[in-house]
């Protein structure tokens, strides 16, 4: 099960936390996306511990991961979708991954509507 989120409740409680928030959504973004693929692999806790210890430099590959699961799991889903994975590294390369967040919490409200799955 994917739970939908809304995005703008989510930047709210991630620049009231001051990150905080965003720390936790950057987790539950790669967990539900991991669920929706069946790889156990992508874990948003490792993914996060792999960010600190690279000095953020994980966090930037995660961003282009994040887009090719994401394609992966729109083409499970049924749903139209292109491959963002490259889009999302730009964004993040410009201090941008806010933005990332937002359009993959897009895309998981998409397919939890579209298949039924949502929380």
């Amino acid at each position: 099960m994917v739970k939908e989120r809304n995005i703008v409740v989510c930047i709210l409680l991630s620049i009231i936390t001051c990150g905080i928030y965003a720390i936790y959504w950057f987790i539950t973004l790669t967990d539900d996306t991991s669920k929706l693929n069946n790889d156990p692999d992508f874990s948003g806790v490792k993914s996060f511990i792999f960010s600190l210890i690279t000095c953020g430099i994980y966090g930037i590959y995660w961003n282009y991961k994040i887009g090719k699961e994401m394609y992966e799991a729109n083409q499970k889903a049924g749903i139209q979708a292109s491959d963002n994975s490259v889009i999302y590294l730009i964004l993040s390369i410009f201090g941008l991954s806010i933005i990332t967040y937002c359009l993959v919490q897009s895309e998981l409200n998409t397919i939890a509507k579209q298949t039924g799955n949502a929380q």
